[in-house]
């Protein structure tokens, strides 16, 4: 079994932020728990390669999902069910490179759900069947990676200054404000903001807010001993109540209720979730 990310090739990293390997197994007779997705700063094309794999939205009924899917930004929570056998193979992209390769406005496909047979070339069945027959993980990312690539010389955009500074945001944690990043993208605030929505799928704001909640997220299944207020400050909250807001806003919870549904997911119960936060998250605090 496995949870992990993997940095792609210094070729693709313009539009690929990192690979993911989902593999997670349980006994026929073990009952699943269900895994609750909060938003993070992701656009993922997934392979869904064993068994099935079905999501629900807020007050939306559970609707099995495509065996080739891709997610665009969420800004909700979703709840995700998985058959005993499940292997799931992912390309989380840079936060504007959806529409780079596919020429798609971002927030067209803001927290949708879409068989990416019909977005990107028939090709993708191709990759898909080789990604089955793979035998070990090796050969899945040398796969994906070799689909990247291809994909990389047929993006419909072009490289804009705005594409780096959305990176950039990433990297600082999202701790930056919006008329420095206009400036640094060489446009007045205004048309920053239409750009930026076209490109990643929400405003500079949300995206913010996002980039610093998947940062406390993080921190807090890395350090589960560390106070709130704590991690609040070290990812760049005013206070614990500003964390409090976001946490009831994207995922309809208080932190602490959270995290206790979050220690009943199935990376938890299977033990694959300590290694996966400590190579998200360095021990600075």
């Amino acid at each position: 079994m496995l949870l992990r990310d993997f940095l792609p090739s210094p070729a693709v990293r313009e539009f690929v932020q990192c690979y993911r390997i989902v593999h997670l197994e349980f006994a026929q007779s073990d009952k699943i728990p269900l895994k609750a997705y909060p938003p993070k700063p992701e656009q993922c094309l997934h392979f869904f390669l064993r068994d099935f794999f079905a999501i629900q939205k807020p007050d939306e009924g559970k609707s099995s999902q495509p065996a080739i899917m891709l997610a665009g930004q969420r800004t909700s929570l979703v709840e995700q069910t998985t058959g005993n056998n499940f292997i799931n193979v992912q390309v989380v992209f840079q936060p504007t490179a959806t529409y780079r390769l596919t020429g798609i406005p971002a927030y067209e496909l803001t927290n949708q759900h879409l068989d990416a047979t019909s977005i990107f070339h028939k090709n993708i069945n191709t990759t898909f069947e080789q990604l089955q027959q793979a035998k070990n993980y090796t050969e899945l990312l040398t796969i994906i990676e070799s689909f990247c690539q291809g994909l990389i010389l047929n993006a419909k955009k072009d490289n804009l200054p705005l594409d780096a500074i959305s990176r950039q945001m990433i990297q600082k944690d999202g701790n930056i404000s919006v008329d420095w990043l206009a400036k640094e993208s060489c446009l007045c605030t205004k048309q920053f903001k239409r750009k930026f929505l076209e490109r990643t799928g929400v405003n500079p704001k949300t995206y913010s807010r996002i980039i610093r909640f998947n940062q406390a997220f993080n921190f807090k299944n890395r350090f589960p001993q560390k106070d709130w207020l704590s991690i609040a400050i070290a990812c760049g909250y005013y206070d614990y109540q500003h964390l409090v807001k976001d946490y009831k806003e994207f995922t309809g919870l208080a932190p602490n209720e959270f995290h206790l549904l979050e220690s009943k997911s199935p990376e938890s119960i299977l033990g694959l979730a300590d290694s996966l936060y400590r190579d998200r998250i360095k021990p600075i605090i």
